[in-house]
């Protein structure tokens, strides 16, 4: 016999009822706290039944039931997460009554867990959750930081316009250097210490751009005063404390990666960065059982409109994980300057008519198809393999 758990997850407890395959209501409604002795409430009322014969659902609702998962995992009990609009769309087929309460929906998400197959979690909980909190965490220190690029972007345009493009427009470590060592171009024009900017530029500095940045900052129209100084001092102090910030968390992120090793990895221009992005939104890809899913997924699937004789495929869906779409969106750009199988699939997409944007989703869903083949199939990358 089986028996059948569906739990409602919250901040300080969760809901929870007992069905079995037989359709009897062992335990209609119940609830546990989310502490120590709650998760032990739940444990008694598992343990009369063989591990196996159990059957966890919940709905996917972020961190707040990571605990009951490592708890359930280091228990030996298996669990199945769900997407909360499918669990409410299934109450909405069940009955037209407008009833939400957590018990009303541990009862929904039992009863949904009975008309699906059970696909129990993966072993890798534990690094796909590290990966995902270490993956946004990075893009949130990233977002803020570019704030602050911005900020010193915009001020180095009234001191020193001509230094950023001398730069490439980029703000690189030995410009973060210079300016906060010289702050502005008075002192810049001034400078002599070319050793400590060759060995920190790694010997790309030259002395000739040395030179020349003196020059520039001899001849600027640029206006400074105390105030610039003092903001210019403010905004690469924090940039650099964010980068302080961000490169022990991409060393976590590497080392996780590289002990996962997924195939992805040997798709040109996939970085580690990339794809401990990709395998964290999706968790364990061999889960899905098809490419259209993880589409579905991130929501980069389009909308299928169909009624009577009418039939037209509408906008991205955009019901996915937005983080996972943005970060797929991105990645996409990277792969498209290192591999040429991906370039031309993006070129031929253009040549139908397609504008960017919609030719770069065309690579997103390829991309994802390919990622999907590689993994399910334990196989690298081969673009002679691909149509």
């Amino acid at each position: 016999m089986i028996y059948y758990v569906g739990i409602d997850i919250s901040k300080y407890k969760h809901d929870f009822c007992i069905i079995s395959n037989t359709g009897e209501v062992i335990v209609e409604n119940d609830s546990f706290e989310n502490n120590k002795k709650g998760f032990q409430l739940l444990l008694d009322h598992l343990k009369p039944y063989n591990k196996s014969d159990v059957h966890i659902c919940f709905e996917a609702t972020g961190h707040y039931s990571l605990n009951l998962e490592l708890f359930l995992t280091n228990q030996g009990y298996s669990f199945m997460k769900m997407n909360p609009l499918v669990v409410h769309q299934f109450l909405k087929a069940r009955s037209l009554r407008r009833t939400k309460t957590d018990k009303a929906d541990s009862i929904t998400i039992a009863h949904y867990l009975i008309s699906v197959p059970y696909k129990p979690n993966s072993d890798l909980l534990y690094h796909i959750y590290t990966l995902k909190s270490l993956c946004r965490s990075r893009e949130q220190l990233i977002k803020e930081r570019s704030k602050f690029q911005v900020l010193l972007t915009n001020e180095l345009d009234k001191v020193f316009p001509e230094l950023k493009p001398f730069f490439n427009n980029k703000i690189s470590e030995t410009l973060l250097y210079i300016l906060n060592k010289y702050k502005n171009p008075k002192h810049i024009s001034l400078m002599k210490d070319y050793d400590s900017l060759r060995k920190l530029s790694h010997g790309r500095f030259t002395y000739a751009k040395f030179a020349k940045l003196k020059e520039l900052a001899k001849n600027t129209v640029g206006h400074y005063d105390d105030n610039t100084d003092l903001l210019i001092s403010t905004y690469v102090s924090l940039i650099q404390t964010f980068n302080d910030k961000i490169d022990p968390i991409d060393k976590q992120i590497s080392t996780i990666i590289k002990e996962l090793n997924p195939r992805m990895l040997s798709i040109p221009g996939m970085g580690e960065i990339s794809a401990a992005t990709i395998l964290s939104e999706y968790g364990d890809i061999k889960n899905f059982s098809s490419p259209s899913k993880m589409l579905a997924f991130a929501g980069l699937e389009p909308s299928v409109i169909e009624s009577g004789t009418l039939q037209s495929n509408g906008k991205m869906v955009k019901h996915g994980s937005g983080h996972l779409r943005y970060s797929i969106m991105n990645i996409a750009m990277i792969i498209l300057r290192y591999s040429p199988t991906f370039y031309d699939y993006y070129l031929k997409k253009r040549s139908e008519g397609k504008c960017h944007r919609v030719a770069l989703s065309h690579v997103c869903k390829k991309l994802i198809r390919v990622i999907y083949c590689l993994e399910k199939n334990n196989i690298d990358f081969n673009p002679s393999l691909l149509k």
